[in-house]
């Protein structure tokens, strides 16, 4: 027999294994200046709770809402040679209003 249904087992993750990297794109920049929301990149397994404990411990400030994206790799070709770009997971991290994350 395996797992209750609903039970989940979960390897722990550290606040820097969650967040791979900030996306600072034009879009995200705007983003962030009207919306205080941030992008990041981060790890696949990551949940929403975990990518909240790491931006809140990581950045101290006041997480409000976490959205997460599974982005599929594109085709790319080289040559003759078809391949694909990576998957990754994307997260988009709405902050409390009176705090901030500056990234330069």
């Amino acid at each position: 027999m395996g797992q209750p249904k609903g039970q989940k087992t979960q390897m722990q993750l550290e606040p820097h294994q969650v967040l791979l990297r900030p996306l600072v794109t034009e879009k995200g920049v705007a983003a962030s200046q009207k919306h205080n929301a941030y992008a990041f990149e981060v790890n696949p397994l990551a949940t929403k709770e975990d990518i909240r404990r790491a931006v809140e411990e990581l950045f101290n400030v006041k997480v409000v809402k976490v959205r997460t994206q599974n982005r599929r790799g594109k085709p790319r070709r080289r040559g003759f040679r078809v391949g694909h770009t990576k998957q990754w997971k994307k997260a988009i991290v709405t902050l409390d209003p009176e705090y901030r994350i500056d990234f330069f």
